[in-house]
């Protein structure tokens, strides 16, 4: 017998884009390059804590990595903009917290994934040379709940 187990997903917003729309040049390096407010619903019973990802999947060198944290409150419902919570890993710039969209210019509309994981567990344990890509591993396979919110930006 094959049990299926459905989990409601997090809505994940923020008050300066919305989803699939352009992410405004403030939140990017061509202006104050800090992260932009989101906010998310009630998460489902059971959440001990958040993690939160953003990558750019349309990089031309692969996916680049601009934000990891995790170890988020779970009494969280949001983070203001440039707002530093819980525990921040090194981006694919090799430096800590978030680093905005930065495609080289003429290189088209790139789609930025923030994803925010509801987490089963109150800490992810991860070493403090963490990367992004730790921390999406380690919260995929902790999650009890996930939201996505897409962005895009084009530097002309």
């Amino acid at each position: 017998m094959t049990v299926t187990t459905t989990t409601a997903r997090l809505t994940l917003a923020s008050d300066a884009f919305k989803d699939g729309q352009p992410i405004p040049q403030v939140y990017s390096c061509d202006g104050a390059n800090h992260s932009p407010a989101l906010s998310w619903g009630e998460p489902p019973a059971g959440t001990k804590s958040f993690a939160l990802v953003i990558d750019d999947p349309d990089a031309p060198k692969g996916t680049f990595r601009h934000w990891g944290v995790y170890d988020i409150p779970a009494s969280a419902r949001g983070i203001a903009a440039g707002e530093h919570v819980g525990t921040e890993v090194n981006n694919d710039k090799d430096a800590p917290g978030y680093t905005g969209p930065c495609p080289p210019k003429g290189n088209g509309i790139h789609h930025y994934h923030f994803k925010l994981f509801a987490l089963g567990v109150d800490k992810l344990g991860l070493k403090p040379d963490a990367k992004v890509i730790d921390v999406e591993n380690a919260a995929s396979a902790q999650a009890i709940s996930q939201g996505e919110l897409i962005g895009t930006y084009d530097r002309k």
